[in-house]
């Protein structure tokens, strides 16, 4: 899976306004910033945003999916990511509310430790 260099660009610009935006590679995918903090995910030629207890529902009230995928054996896992709303690919304001609702609850999560390696 490409990561899809358009749409990460476009979410870049659009959410400018809210801080500096960065993307690494995950998985054929990418992973999105926002001055460090994960918000969003490129995957399956779409784009996720995070949620949280406090976010849901707000996601629940559009019925966005919730983002899943289903490892070798049958075994789905599912993380707290929603597909974004169609008219954020040409909204710019509507990408920066949707958005700006992800990086919020990046914010909210723990600070995962890492552990050192032996």
């Amino acid at each position: 899976m490409a990561i899809d260099t358009g749409l990460a660009d476009w979410v870049a610009e659009a959410c400018a306004p809210l801080g500096a935006i960065s993307r690494k590679r995950l998985f054929g995918g990418a992973s999105l910033y926002c001055d460090g903090f994960a918000f969003a995910i490129l995957a399956f030629d779409a784009l996720w945003f995070k949620a949280d207890t406090e976010s849901d529902a707000a996601w629940d009230a559009i019925h966005a999916e919730r983002f899943s995928v289903t490892r070798e054996g049958g075994k789905v896992q599912s993380i707290n990511y929603r597909r974004a709303p169609d008219d954020v690919y040409d909204d710019a304001e509507a990408m920066r509310e949707w958005a700006g609702l992800a990086i919020a609850a990046s914010r909210r999560a723990p600070v995962k430790v890492k552990r050192k390696k032996k």
